[in-house]
């Protein structure tokens, strides 16, 4: 099924009329998936903490002739519980609701022994990567069960081996986190979809800062990914719930069969 979600290209306008919250969206998968979602309809949330890199992907939407997009700077480091209630109301208020939830923000310091693993590294890494999920889902989840179109994705990452410290538990914890929220929302009177994919090694930022040795070049842009992000927000998936994507590597070459030469990532 991996594989085949790889091609997976929608019908034009698929997801017309739906407001979609995407963190990490400055760039890696977050930027390539928003201005998927954008393509093909959806009024994209941007959420990401430097505002330069958010309205480059803001332009990159608007020169497009696509929705115009909501840039929502926020620091998920520093935000506070406050903070994505607030989120919410806006959301609620200016956009008339929420149908789609991608949960991409991922953070790490580097790979380092357990035992020399410093407190505030190990704070920020879990409140990045697991806490302010918490906060953003719990904050969200009253908005996206009144939609009929409810999906939460989560950017997935199994890496529990030596080095891997915060980084590896808090991605166990988010996968934990997603089969309990699955669950307990996979129910007719509060259906939401909650699924989750792990990609694999790409051509990021994040993956280049973490393996210098490794050539780039050699891993999958992160445009290669978009199908399946695709097909758990679009009504193709619609009562499938639970799934867990996996791409042990995908190849190098691959190009999305819906890839435009405008959508192209750079």
């Amino acid at each position: 099924m991996s594989e085949v979600l790889l091609n997976f290209v929608p019908q034009e306008n698929a997801l017309e009329e739906r407001v979609i919250l995407v963190t990490g969206a400055a760039g890696g998968i977050g930027r390539s998936v928003a201005k998927a979602y954008a393509r093909f309809g959806a009024t994209v949330v941007l959420l990401d903490k430097t505002i330069s890199e958010l309205e480059k992907v803001y332009d990159e939407i608007t020169d497009t002739g696509h929705p115009e997009p909501a840039i929502y700077p926020l620091d998920m480091a520093g935000a506070t519980a406050h903070d994505y209630v607030e989120m919410s109301k806006i959301l609620s208020e200016q956009l008339g609701g929420l149908d789609g939830l991608v949960l991409n923000a991922a953070w790490l310091p580097g790979f380092m022994p357990f035992e020399q693993y410093d407190l505030e590294s190990w704070q920020k890494v879990m409140t990045i990567n697991l806490n302010a999920n918490y906060l953003i889902v719990q904050a969200c989840l009253p908005l996206l069960k009144q939609s009929q179109h409810a999906s939460i994705i989560h950017s997935a990452h199994h890496l529990s081996r030596a080095y891997t410290g915060a980084f590896g538990i808090a991605k166990a914890g988010m996968a934990a986190m997603m089969d309990i929220v699955a669950d307990e929302y996979d129910n007719p009177e509060r259906f939401v979809r909650v699924n989750s994919i792990d990609s694999g090694p790409l051509n990021t930022q994040m993956r280049i800062t973490n393996y210098p040795g490794e050539e780039g070049k050699n891993n999958a842009s992160a445009d290669a990914v978009v199908g399946p992000y695709l097909y758990f927000m679009c009504d193709d998936s619609v009562g499938k719930t639970s799934e867990k994507i996996s791409f042990e590597k995908i190849d190098a070459s691959f190009v999305w069969p819906g890839t435009t030469p405008a959508a192209t990532t750079h």
